[in-house]
């Protein structure tokens, strides 16, 4: 087990956002939050981060606190990529995914970072946009590379939050193949989503938060009708297609 958390909860001043929250990962699982917005699934991320501290309950990576790690060490273990926003410093794509390698170096980037990074950049071919400046890339081009920069951090755990958002369709799907090529090496990667559609096409384990509590734990076929009603409001119907689940929304519950 690299990751478990036990009756987790935090609130800002007298309002709760996360109460009695628990679950476990293990090594190379990629696990999908989902939930309505103000569930708190992005602050639960920043808690694992330790970014945000919990006001009750505990957080372990392989079975030590997270507090008895110092800022270094958990920054080697943890690579978090935030929701995509608009950047505005002058760096290429290349200096952006040497950035990962700082839990790894001292001041100066060693030759071995900068091999890293120019492995990772041919891995996930991003070799044409690899001197241009980060500002000129289109959305789907940038959470590219923040995330080809979580990988050149060579974390054990990957936290995204939101990673697709206002993302084209394409682009979704290349991020969800980085992610599955980051499982594949061993990576437990944790990722915040409101794309359902996306969630039962590519999740292996989906657990649904609803005011700051878990209400359900399990693979795709635990999203059920009943608890898409119960957790969003919203009337769904699901269809079968190709062995994937596709829920198509039908009305708001009033």
């Amino acid at each position: 087990m690299i990751l478990d958390i036990k009756k987790l909860e935090f609130g800002y001043g007298k309002e709760k956002v996360l109460e009695n929250i628990s679950f476990s990962a293990v090594q190379g699982e990629v696990i999908m939050l989902i939930g309505p917005n103000g569930s708190g699934k992005s602050t639960l991320l920043k808690c694992i981060t330790s970014y945000l501290k919990a006001d009750s309950g505990e957080i372990k990576i392989y079975d030590k606190k997270i507090d008895s790690y110092s800022k270094k060490k958990l920054a080697e273990i943890i690579a978090y990529v935030p929701q995509l926003k608009e950047y505005s410093f002058s760096m290429t794509v290349f200096e952006t995914i040497l950035m990962g390698r700082k839990p790894h170096s001292s001041w100066a980037a060693s030759e071995q970072d900068k091999e890293t990074t120019a492995e990772i950049i041919a891995a996930l071919n991003l070799e044409e946009i690899a001197f241009k400046n980060i500002n000129e890339l289109s959305g789907g081009q940038k959470q590219k590379v923040f995330l080809a920069r979580a990988a050149a951090q060579e974390s054990e755990i990957i936290l995204l939050d939101e990673p697709t958002n206002n993302l084209d369709l394409k682009h979704q799907l290349e991020i969800f193949e980085l992610i599955e090529k980051e499982a594949a090496l061993g990576k437990t990667v944790i990722v915040t989503m409101h794309d359902l559609a996306m969630v039962s096409r590519f999740a292996e384990r989906i657990i649904m938060l609803k005011e700051g509590e878990i209400v359900s734990d399990g693979d795709k076929k635990s999203l059920s009708a009943e608890k898409i009603n119960s957790v969003y409001g919203v009337e769904v119907s699901l269809k079968e297609h190709n062995g994937n689940q596709l829920i198509i929304p039908e009305k708001i519950v009033v």
